[in-house]
């Protein structure tokens, strides 16, 4: 069973940083995508950072500059944001697409999601 729990999320200035991490539980064979979502209230999810395949990385126009997206050999997935604004207010999802072995169909594991807020 993979599971993924994302911590460090909270209350930050706006101009201040965040470092949210993502535990991933469970073993998988093959990894084709990892990365962070938001969704704000009202909107769509919308991708922010992605890391498909060893260390590229690729990151939404919005966020460019001022997002990393990393992870270790633990495997969690780490996701650095400095000068943060309050539009970068949302609840923020890990995200891994796999397969837990070669028979087994491709799946989506997302994490709970953690609350961002941007605010003086």
């Amino acid at each position: 069973q993979v599971q993924l729990v994302e911590s460090g999320g909270g209350l930050v200035q706006p101009g201040g940083s965040l470092r949210l991490s993502c535990a991933r539980s469970g073993r998988l064979l093959v990894i084709y995508d990892r990365g962070w979502y938001r969704q704000a209230p009202g909107k769509q999810r919308e991708l922010v950072a992605r890391m498909p395949s060893g260390d590229n990385t690729g990151y939404a126009d919005s966020v460019k500059g001022r997002i990393s997206i990393s992870r270790d050999a633990a495997n969690t997935l780490y996701r650095q944001m400095d000068s943060l604004k309050p539009e970068d207010t949302a609840v923020y999802y890990c995200h891994i697409s796999g397969q837990v072995s070669y028979s087994a169909a491709t799946r989506d594991y997302w994490g709970q999601g953690t609350q961002v807020t941007v605010s003086s």
